[in-house]
């Protein structure tokens, strides 16, 4: 994806600190923070706390749902303006056990009226290489601001 709304990386970064993540009661809660979200792409980071998992340990399917749409949200942004999702399909391939949850989303595709992206959910722990965890596949949708 070659074009970007933003000047530069930098500022891309500073704007979804403060509208994607302050502005939003439940990513600022959960603390995930943007790695990179530039000219289509984007990375998250989330350091995994106990209220966040399910009844086995590991990451709760929801958040990882959550780090795989918003990775496909804020990869659209940073190509096409602010965007809402209009729908994801997500499959979960092995247990979130790590210490954060990585995702990394890319847009396949940016028109007008959609992007389609896809986006891929990594468990990490400083001890062991990362695992795959999830693969994730959405329509985002211009706001037209």
């Amino acid at each position: 994806m070659s074009n970007s709304r933003f000047e530069s990386e930098e500022q891309s970064l500073a704007y979804m600190r403060e509208v994607a993540v302050k502005g939003s009661g439940f990513s600022n809660w959960l603390g995930v923070e943007p790695v990179k979200v530039w000219k289509g792409e984007s990375e998250l980071l989330l350091e995994m706390r106990g209220d966040l998992t399910q009844h086995h340990g590991f990451a709760h399917g929801a958040i990882v749902g959550l780090m795989a749409d918003n990775a496909c949200a804020w990869a659209g942004a940073s190509a096409v303006g602010d965007v809402v999702t209009g729908n994801y399909t997500i499959n979960f391939l092995a247990p979130a056990r790590g210490t954060h949850l990585r995702s990394k989303g890319t847009v396949m595709k940016a028109g007008k009226r959609q992007a389609v992206v896809r986006a891929d959910v990594w468990s990490e722990s400083a001890d062991e290489e990362p695992v795959l965890v999830a693969v994730a596949q959405a329509t985002i949708i211009p706001t037209g601001r």
